[in-house]
């Protein structure tokens, strides 16, 4: 290595190194290939950043993801050309529509064979275009750092979301030289304030709001200003999936989550609204298909960072483009001690509205999901934790079940519903939050998804606590069958391993669980074990929702 006048030469591998530690990378999750060999020599000959060994590449992204969302920080994924690339393409759908940063680097062939069909080619760049906020593709080792640099800046801005770089192999080992540099901060968008002033009009004037939290507010991590708005307006809340825990769920100004699978109450609360705050939601169909003729339309202000998601699924009343916090800050500053009684006859209205909440019952004396889950809730309820979940009834019997905070979160593949998300994710989250106990909630075909992660536990000594809600079905989809294909069950009941004896084999502990009388008695056995634990709870497989 030459050092002069602040400017290293360095090898292009080395280059990409040095340049995410530079942007605050510690670790990187990935699987090795021959096209990025020179890159994984130069992360064994340093000690500041930690790779995670994945056993499938599209596990690589949803743990980084986990990773973003429980740190705030960048993910970063490594993998080589080819198919190795390619199998990133699921995860990277799902941290592009759920809006979490990532920086994907991908291998690719030699300068000389690209558009060639050389072995282990692909255009990635083509491939991802539509799935990601930006794509670089990387000829020459001069290009390196500042590539980097742009792409982490952009993954991290706005609307966060993931960027992918491809490299080709000669880049690695050419020389180049190497800048140290100050990394400036992303600018943060300044809310105007005649802007402000006429939404905040609308507000006031209002008899019957509500504010919807959606995934944005997460990304803002505006939670102490959330909680402080509520109670200086005292205006109900709700919230959309990827919202929940923004508001802590035992606040009394909480009434649920909407949708599809939503809280009646909840749902009922936006349509007799006369305003909806939305706080960063989307608005995708699986909200929108619960209010038929209009009955969102043009009562709606949308408070999103992303200009792309003004009126894009609901004709919106009025929008400002603004970062959450910031919003909610201008909201709590104007705040006097007779805002919360302006409101205060709809709010007690509202508490009226959860007498609408369905109740679930069981049908059979076999194990239920929703008893389960509430055991679980109790059984954590003053824990340190986080929670995952893969995608399926069990995920829903989850966000219905739990009580959710900033503190107590659950991560869901929300835009996507992805199946092979949660494990991995949660997976991401263990390696951020060494010291919490992560509990993955998941299903016995969702688990069949990504299973090889088991050894990523193992190897790792990850604390994962991972609660199998086994009903022989492919569930939500079977749910369908019954109520759309008069109980026509094509293709969804699935067989299963010993589940306990698979996580033997992997080398982790595994119980399976038969009765309700059981439940806190293999949850004290599994949480009284350091390392991954698999709970096999056997259910009553026609259970709905």
């Amino acid at each position: 290595m030459l050092i002069q006048n602040n400017i290293h030469t360095l090898t292009g591998a080395k280059s990409v190194i040095e340049t995410l530690k530079s942007l605050g990378t510690d670790t990187i999750f990935g699987y090795p290939g021959g096209i990025v060999l020179d890159l994984y020599d130069e992360l064994y000959k340093q000690k500041d950043i930690k790779h995670i060994l994945v056993r499938h590449e599209q596990s690589a992204v949803h743990a980084a993801e986990g990773y973003a969302r429980v740190t705030g920080k960048c993910g970063v994924v490594l993998v080589t050309s080819g198919p190795g690339a390619t199998n990133t393409v699921t995860g990277i759908v799902n941290a592009y529509v759920d809006g979490y940063p990532l920086i994907i680097l991908t291998g690719q062939v030699d300068k000389s064979l690209i558009g060639k069909d050389a072995f282990q080619e692909a255009n990635i760049c083509d491939i991802t275009k539509s799935c990601t906020k930006a794509v670089f593709q990387i000829t020459d080792s001069k290009d390196i750092q500042n590539t980097i640099i742009k792409a982490y800046h952009i993954a991290m801005s706005g609307k966060k979301g993931p960027v992918v770089i491809d490299m080709a192999k000669n880049i690695f080992t050419q020389n180049t030289e190497y800048k140290n540099i100050e990394i400036p901060c992303n600018e943060i968008r300044t809310l105007k304030s005649d802007n402000f002033a006429r939404i905040f009009q609308q507000i006031i004037n209002a008899k019957r709001p509500v504010i919807l939290t959606g995934g944005g507010v997460n990304h803002s991590k505006a939670f102490e200003e959330l909680k402080i708005t509520t109670e200086n307006y005292g205006i109900p809340v709700v919230s959309t999936m990827m919202g929940l825990g923004t508001l802590n769920q035992n606040c009394e100004y909480y009434f649920g989550m909407i949708g599809i699978f939503g809280d009646r109450c909840a749902n009922e609360l936006l349509r007799q609204s006369d305003l909806i705050i939305s706080l960063g939601s989307r608005f995708n169909d699986r909200i929108t298909c619960m209010f038929q003729n209009g009955e969102l339309e043009n009562k709606i202000l949308q408070i999103d960072i992303n200009e792309n998601e003004i009126s894009k699924n609901v004709c919106v009343k009025d929008y400002l483009i603004s970062d959450i916090k910031e919003f909610l800050i201008k909201m709590n500053t104007i705040a006097d001690k007779n805002s919360s009684e302006k409101f205060s006859d709809w709010y007690f209205y509202s508490k009226e509205l959860k007498s609408l909440n369905k109740a679930y019952n069981k049908q059979t004396n076999m194990l239920h999901s929703f008893e389960i889950i509430k055991e679980i809730e109790e059984f954590t309820k003053d824990k340190n934790v986080i929670f995952t979940s893969e995608v399926g009834q069990h995920q829903l019997w989850a966000v219905k079940n739990l009580k959710l905070n900033p503190q107590r979160k659950i991560l869901v593949s929300g835009g996507t519903g992805t199946m092979g998300f949660g494990l991995p994710a949660a997976i991401g989250a263990a390696v951020a939050e060494p010291d919490k106990t992560v509990i993955c909630i998941t299903g016995d075909g969702s688990l069949q998804m990504n299973l090889g992660e088991l050894s990523v536990c193992k190897d790792y000594g990850l604390n994962i606590k991972i609660i199998i809600l086994n009903n022989g079905y492919l569930g939500m989809v079977r749910q369908l069958q019954q109520k759309n294909y008069e109980e026509r069950y094509s293709q969804t009941k699935i067989s299963n391993p010993d589940f306990a004896e698979l996580a033997h084999s992997f080398g982790i502990n595994g119980i399976k669980v038969n009765s309700a009388n059981n439940i806190e008695d293999a949850l004290q056995e599994a949480f009284s074990k350091n390392g991954t634990y698999i709970v096999d709870f056997k259910t009553e497989p026609i259970e709905t929702l």
